[in-house]
């Protein structure tokens, strides 16, 4: 019988809610923590409405929740992208705010979230954010654990290879869900997981291993430079000022500005970054203007600091 995942590192603030697609992954963990906190276990589901399919997997979440004898929220989304906006990103930002929504509905007392996320997972959101040319927050891939809406987040499964999870439901004869969107190729990270990770496995066989520690010191690496922005923005008084800017070198200071704008939501890209600096280091007199759009706001200089609107 295949090694059934461990849960003995993860100590969650119970209830805990377990997010259920009904995959192999969600499904391996929606057992394993009802196995370990018996009737602490809820479930929600989140209806995407993208396939044909998503009925009959509602379907097949319910009737494993209720032999499980665990609660199951159903939340229906709508997960349409919007235009210039990918897909991919559309159905996170859409799943994140149903799941929310869903807990505070109908799991007020649950504060900690479970999430299926393995090895695999990681090594793909890696190689997604090396082939996009990402910087460090890029580069760190998932965290274990993180803070949205109110609620905490849990992956703790992200050392777990994706077949450890497959042959452990295997060995205990439990049917899961397979997404059909899987197999398509014509994702970027579909041809990862088939084409890209199976290569890497003969060239490298260590390579989750590796590859997750090399994620893990861009992580830190993101927290030294985050404690050093808070440190450049302390000294400016909390305000983007002019004068304050000019004084960094121009590492610092593209890391304070990324940390300001951040402040307002505000995700900037590494040119606009730069063309923001160049705009600050040629403001030398009063009447200098900075106009400029950075993501989806508009930063421009009011008296002798910069101000960030969206516009």
């Amino acid at each position: 019988m295949s090694t059934e995942p461990s849960l003995a590192h993860f100590s969650p603030v119970l209830p805990l809610v377990v997010a259920y697609s009904g995959g192999a992954d969600s499904s391996a963990l929606l057992l394993a923590c009802a196995k370990r906190w018996p009737g602490q276990i809820k479930a929600v589901h989140i209806h995407h409405g993208l396939q044909k399919a998503a009925d009959d997997f509602a379907s097949h979440c319910q009737i494993v929740c209720d032999a499980l004898n665990v609660p199951l929220v159903i939340q229906k989304v709508d997960a349409r992208h919007s235009l210039g906006e990918s897909p991919e990103d559309a159905a996170r930002k859409a799943r994140y705010k149903a799941l929310a929504s869903a807990i505070e509905l109908n799991f007020s007392d649950a504060k900690d979230v479970a999430l299926a996320q393995h090895a695999d997972d990681q090594i793909e959101t890696l190689l997604l954010a090396l082939s996009r040319g990402a910087g460090l927050p890029g580069i760190a891939a998932m965290p274990a654990v993180f803070e949205r809406s109110g609620l905490t987040f849990h992956r703790p499964w992200l050392q777990v290879p994706s077949q450890q999870l497959r042959h452990w439901l295997t060995s205990i004869n439990h049917l899961w869900i397979e997404d059909p969107s899987n197999t398509d190729i014509q994702l970027t990270r579909n041809r990862i997981r088939h084409v890209v990770l199976p290569a890497l496995e003969k060239a490298f066989p260590q390579f989750r291993q590796t590859f997750a520690r090399s994620a893990a010191h861009a992580a830190q690496a993101q927290t030294v430079l985050d404690e050093m922005a808070q440190i450049d923005w302390n000294a400016m008084q909390v305000q983007a000022q002019i004068v304050g800017l000019q004084a960094l070198s121009d590492a610092r200071m593209v890391n304070v500005l990324r940390f300001w704008l951040k402040n307002y939501g505000v995700q900037s890209s590494t040119a606009q970054l730069h063309e923001l600096m160049a705009q600050v280091r040629a403001c030398t007199t009063r009447g200098h203007q900075i106009d400029i759009k950075v993501g989806e706001a508009r930063v421009q200089r009011k008296g002798e600091c910069l101000t960030c609107y969206n516009s």
